[in-house]
């Protein structure tokens, strides 16, 4: 894919997911998403589990979130790229709702894209921060 004549990388659609997310435009993640997307969620976080397709990771992971967590972030700190594949480095933070109790937590993701959409997403993360807060 070309964007102002340069080649869209697979960090760049790394970073407009992550813009996308940040900025609560769903249509956009979901416009990043491969249709038949394999996303993973840490054994241990909530949302634990593989969903695969658009409308499992959105019931499964983003409906949930944005139900069950205030101020929920997910903040990239450094990425690094590999042709297809990015590993992805940050923090999470929120306030579970059931419990008025927040937590920060660090996260690794592991992310492989094909034109221009994940197709595959990887989360590793400290559960334990994250279960603090439920």
């Amino acid at each position: 894919m070309k964007q102002f004549g340069a080649t869209v990388t697979a960090k760049d659609t790394l970073e407009s997911f992550y813009r996308a997310v940040s900025s609560g435009d769903v249509p956009a993640v979901l416009g990043l998403l491969d249709d038949n997307v394999e996303w993973t969620e840490a054994a241990g976080f909530p949302y634990a589990g593989t969903y695969h397709g658009l409308q499992a990771v959105l019931d499964g992971v983003f409906t949930r979130v944005a139900g069950e967590w205030d101020e929920y972030r997910t903040e990239p700190s450094h990425l690094v790229a590999e042709g297809e594949e990015v590993i992805s480095f940050g923090t999470y933070s929120g306030t579970y709702k059931a419990t008025g109790k927040s937590f920060s937590a660090r996260f690794a993701h592991s992310v492989t894209v094909k034109d221009s959409k994940i197709v595959r997403f990887e989360q590793v993360v400290d559960t334990a921060e994250v279960n603090k807060a439920l």
